[in-house]
């Protein structure tokens, strides 16, 4: 049983607390927040001590790793802190905001000797399990292009005192809150990212950042792929995949489309499942040392590598950026 604390009890700290609540793999003993009293309660019903102090949470023999729920500016100096603790960390996406600071971050950890664990859990649905294995045994022929789009409402509720609202938190939009997760899929379905060109503005919401975000991919392979994430539109997500022998079309997270030569398209539909409890129970495994954990350090690090360069572009009005 892996002891780890939870640092960052927002929203989504809480979800993952929550999602391991009867885990026989990992179990949350302790807490770090912002602002202690505004979590007590919740803290008292899973059983966590509860503090506001990172250095304390490291310094404590019962704590073996941390999972990181913090603004993303913050990721990168907590991963070194932890790691030169000797904890093992689970961080959620984006691990940082730059390539460097996230090759730093595997650096450190690969020092010390601890698990480096992404925030991935898309990774962990059925749908984009069994599309991975179509992409990669060739059933779909060579890839020609790929469509993506994962939206949401929540900037509309945006306050100015919100870190999510500051523009340096939340390039381009949704792009790391949602977009994200579609950079980590194309990189892991489609390898590295070569190019890069978005388009990213305002429109509708009160707070400095941007709604409205479309970016273009070109691939070392020679595909291309679009991204759209809006962030002032209710919640949408979807995947298209185009290849020369078929396509494959996922309206939502647990349904897949297939389509090949003859034309007969066909539905698979597949069981929803709770993923941040997968990815913290493989998190846990990883730690044990009985399985690598499934997202590869490298594909870590080329989705930040294209998440930095969907920014600049963005800030240069859609000029494509190309990636080393």
């Amino acid at each position: 049983m892996l002891k780890a604390a939870i640092v960052g009890l927002g929203r989504w700290g809480q979800r993952l607390v929550e999602s391991v609540a009867d885990s026989e793999r990992i179990r949350f003993v302790r807490a770090v927040a912002r602002t202690p009293a505004k979590v007590e309660a919740f803290a008292a019903r899973h059983g966590l001590s509860l503090g506001s102090d990172y250095a304390a949470a490291l310094a404590d023999p019962a704590v073996e790793a941390v999972v990181l729920a913090t603004p993303h500016s913050q990721h990168a100096d907590q991963i070194a802190a932890a790691a030169a603790a000797g904890k093992h960390v689970f961080v959620e996406k984006p691990v940082t905001l730059t390539r460097a600071s996230a090759e730093g971050a595997v650096a450190a950890c690969q020092k010390a000797g601890v698990v480096l664990a992404a925030g991935h859990n898309r990774r962990f649905l059925p749908s984009l399990r069994q599309l991975h294995e179509l992409v990669r045994d060739g059933a779909l022929g060579r890839i020609l292009h790929a469509e993506g789009n994962f939206s949401g409402s929540s900037a509309l509720s945006y306050g100015p005192e919100m870190w999510r609202a500051d523009p340096n938190e939340s390039p381009a939009g949704g792009l790391a809150g949602m977009g994200i997760h579609l950079i980590d899929t194309y990189v892991w379905l489609f390898g590295p990212i070569a190019e890069t060109r978005c388009l990213s503005f305002r429109q509708a919401v009160t707070v400095p950042i941007d709604d409205t975000t479309a970016i273009l991919f070109r691939f070392r392979s020679g595909m291309s792929a679009y991204l759209g994430t809006l962030a002032a539109t209710p919640r949408a997500w979807r995947l298209s995949v185009h290849g020369t022998k078929g396509w494959a079309h996922l309206p939502d997270q647990d349904t897949m489309m297939l389509c090949f030569a003859d034309g007969v398209v066909e539905t698979q539909r597949f069981p929803s499942i709770d993923i941040e409890r997968e990815e913290l129970e493989a998190f846990a495994v990883a730690v044990a040392g009985k399985a690598p954990y499934p997202v590869p350090l490298d594909e870590v690090v080329a989705g930040i590598a294209a998440f930095e360069a969907v920014s600049a572009s963005a800030a240069k009005s859609g000029e494509p950026v190309r990636l080393t």
